[in-house]
Formats: C-alpha cells, sequence, structure tokens
C-alpha cells in the first residue's frame, strides 16, 4: 500500500509513571507508537451549518482501510491537525458541533453541523482555516477519538 503514511506518537509516552520522594520512578521502556493511516486527498468546504471534509485514496485498500477506521471511530470527538516540515502549525478541535461520516466511492466525507449560530460561525473558521492550511502545503491529520484516520493534503 503506497498511499499509506507511518505516524509516530512521542517517545515513550506510555511509560509515565509517579514516585513520591524524589526517587526515579519505574516505568516501561522508551519506545516508539506507530502507526499506518491512509493517505489521501483532502478537500474542504463550508456548508449549510458547518463544513464538509472530503477524504480520497487512490487505492481500494487505502480506501477501505479509511472506510473501516472511520466505521469504528466516527462517533465520537473529530480532530484535524495541520503540519509543516513536521510540525503543528494548525488544530482544530471540532468539538462544538456534530461530525458525521458517509462513504463515498473513494473514501469519506466527513460533515461537521451546529444548529447553534455561534457555533457554525466557530465551524466555518475552522474550515478557512485548514482550508488555508491544505493550500499552503501543510499535511492535514484527520483524527477520532486522538487516533489518527488518514492523512493528506490537497
Amino acid at each position: 500500500m503506497k498511499s499509506a503514511m507511518l505516524e509516530r506518537a512521542p517517545m515513550g509516552a506510555t511509560g509515565f509513571a509517579s514516585s513520591s520522594m524524589g526517587a526515579p520512578a519505574p516505568s516501561s521502556p522508551a519506545t516508539g507508537n506507530w502507526c499506518v493511516v491512509p493517505r489521501c486527498t483532502m478537500k474542504v468546504e463550508k456548508c449549510a451549518g458547518g463544513m464538509k471534509l472530503r477524504c480520497s485514496c487512490d487505492d481500494e485498500v487505502s480506501c477501505g482501510t479509511l472506510q473501516n477506521l472511520c466505521k469504528m471511530l466516527c462517533d465520537g470527538m473529530c480532530s484535524c491537525c495541520c503540519t509543516m516540515n513536521g510540525i503543528c502549525v494548525c488544530q482544530c478541535n471540532l468539538t462544538m458541533g456534530i461530525c458525521t461520516c458517509e462513504y463515498t466511492k473513494d473514501g469519506v466525507c466527513i460533515t461537521c453541523k451546529s444548529g447553534d449560530k455561534a457555533c457554525c460561525e466557530m465551524i466555518q473558521a475552522c474550515c478557512d482555516c485548514l482550508s488555508k492550511c491544505l493550500e499552503s502545503g501543510c499535511c492535514c491529520y484527520v483524527s477520532f477519538h486522538n487516533t489518527p484516520v488518514c492523512c493528506g493534503c490537497c
């Protein structure tokens, strides 16, 4: 699957422990936390009440992986993190709306909407920010419950 991206969490992120009296805390060895997420082409657009994020994959394996990850995880908080040269430049946590995921022939369409006017404006402001980041060459990671489901650019 050439259209996948290897993503790594901070080293030793799972090995935290606490101790009293300043003694060294026992913890698990610092190992990498790696996962492979489908690479896709992303498009964001405003819609009535919020925004749509379309993720399109080039091959069937990536598309199936993306759709299965979304099927398992999509009923929770959706967030998008845009990076440039490996550094986060923008992160949008779409907690102000209801996010749903629909399958398309080559990926998914994630819709985030709110009936509240102020929340809708915040969602659409996130849409503008994500759109500008993607146009500028950033890589965007889409996550549900802080678990990445895909990454890509426009």
